[in-house]
């Protein structure tokens, strides 16, 4: 599946969800996507809740950012570095994130990066139009 394939599906689960909450406060609705709420009420939003596992290692973590809006693809990818396509970058080059490197490609690995769950942060960025917030992710 590419980038942005992913990007439209999820959104759209998004977009479901948030129908769904549409008499939810902004707060309440930050609360609804903590994980372990996530993992109980919609088990469909994300593959890994069927073994109740996370994507990242945070005791916090808050799902309404499942991607980050920080972070930028290109399914075509955004430059060829000698024998590798460098398909995803940090726009703020956050310091916990790193590169995986594979043969032929480049990804970005935001696995140690927690930014975008901490609710603090959701709500400074908080748009019950996920796609929104996500305006500068997609790069295709």
């Amino acid at each position: 599946m590419s980038y942005g394939s992913w990007f439209q599906e999820h959104g759209e689960k998004h977009q479901k969800i948030m129908k769904k909450l549409s008499e939810f406060s902004d707060d309440e609705v930050i609360k609804y996507f903590r994980f372990d709420n996530m993992v109980k009420e919609e088990p469909d939003f994300c593959p890994l809740y069927e073994k109740n596992e996370k994507c990242h290692d945070n005791k916090e973590l808050n799902c309404y950012l499942c991607a980050c809006p920080n972070f930028r693809f290109k399914d075509n990818g955004f430059k060829k570095d000698k024998d590798k396509t460098l398909f995803s970058i940090c726009n703020i080059n956050a310091k916990d994130g790193t590169q995986y490197i594979s043969d032929d490609a480049i990804h970005q690995n935001c696995a140690s990066c927690f930014i975008p769950h901490s609710e603090i942060y959701i709500k400074n960025n908080f748009s019950r139009n996920w796609f929104k917030i996500m305006l500068k992710v997609n790069k295709n």
